[in-house]
């Protein structure tokens, strides 16, 4: 996951709708399971996936009251954590 990717759509959700993420998230899962796809293919389309869902995470806290910078960094931990673990 990449924090400037992360921001970037956080900004693109403010200035849009979410909805436009969620559905981009689903024809992203739909083409991840074209078989041709090779590793290269694949891990390209599950970053961008996993900085999808991060940034809708990150969006989530940030309504629920939690400052951009707090909201981010909240997160990387979380995700940091789940990888030491």
């Amino acid at each position: 996951m990449k924090l400037p990717v992360i921001k970037s759509l956080g900004a693109f959700i403010e200035n849009n709708d979410e909805d436009f993420i969620h559905e981009t998230l689903e024809v992203l899962e739909h083409v991840s399971e074209v078989s041709s796809l090779n590793d290269q293919e694949l891990n390209v389309i599950g970053e961008l996936i996993s900085n999808m869902y991060g940034a809708l995470e990150v969006q989530k806290s940030i309504k629920d009251g939690v400052q951009q910078k707090e909201a981010l960094n909240g997160f990387m931990q979380r995700v940091m954590g789940s990888i030491d673990n």
